[in-house]
Parts: structure tokens; sequence; C-alpha cells
């Protein structure tokens, strides 16, 4: 097992790693609206999305994988309808590559923000 870590991303808020990579899978922690510098994007779906989906990208890439390698998410969303815009930018980020996917609506998220992504994801060097 191997625990990762990139800058590119905010640091973990607790006691757990950004991704860790095992039996030639990589995990992401869930990722939410955070810039690197630790601020958090406004209270805006579309803004915390684009966020959220750029945190995981740099973390992948990082990590020594990409978004094309993804093959499954998890999507937490506060509020169900805000499904289809979600829907919409994850579309563009993961372009004709369609993993695996569950979303999921919760009370509260950390730092009660709007959406929280996390996703299991190939290493280049794994076939």
């Amino acid at each position: 097992m191997e625990f990762l870590h990139t800058n590119r991303v905010p640091a973990a808020i607790g006691p757990y790693s950004q991704a860790v990579k095992a039996n030639g899978l990589i995990y992401t922690s869930g990722q939410i609206p955070l810039k690197t510098d630790g601020e958090l994007v406004e209270r805006d779906i579309k803004k915390q999305t684009r966020q959220v989906l750029e945190n995981l990208r740099m973390l992948l890439e990082d990590s020594q994988s990409s978004m094309d390698r993804v093959i499954k998410v998890t999507i937490y969303l506060e509020n169900m309808d805000d499904f289809g815009i979600v829907n919409v930018l994850y579309a563009e980020a993961f372009g004709e590559h369609k993993p695996a996917r569950s979303t999921v609506a919760v009370k509260t998220l950390p730092k009660n923000v709007l959406v929280e992504m996390d996703v299991i994801a190939l290493p280049y060097d794994y076939q």
C-alpha cells in the first residue's frame, strides 16, 4: 500500500490520505471544492463542481493516472435538484470516457459544501 500526496490540491482536513494506491488501484478520498490554498469556493453548484473535478484531475495526474483511467465515481450531493447541473459538468470533464457511477443525496457534507466526489482509478502502469 502506498499513501499518495500532491501539493496541487488542498491537504487532507482530517487524519486521512488524499489517495491510496493498493493492489494496483488508486482510491481517492472525497474531494470537496477547496482551492489549493484551502479557501472554499463560493456556494454555487457550478463553481463547486468544477473545483471538485479539477481537484480530482490534479490528484490523479500527480498519482500517475488521469480522468480517462477512472473506473468508478461516487458523487455526494446536498440537493438532488443539482443533479442535472452536476451531470453536465461531469460529462464535460470525462468526455467519451464513462466510468461506473453512483450519486447519493446526503444531508450535510464537510464544511457545508454542495458536492463531494471520490474515484477509483487505474494508474498508467496497470493494464
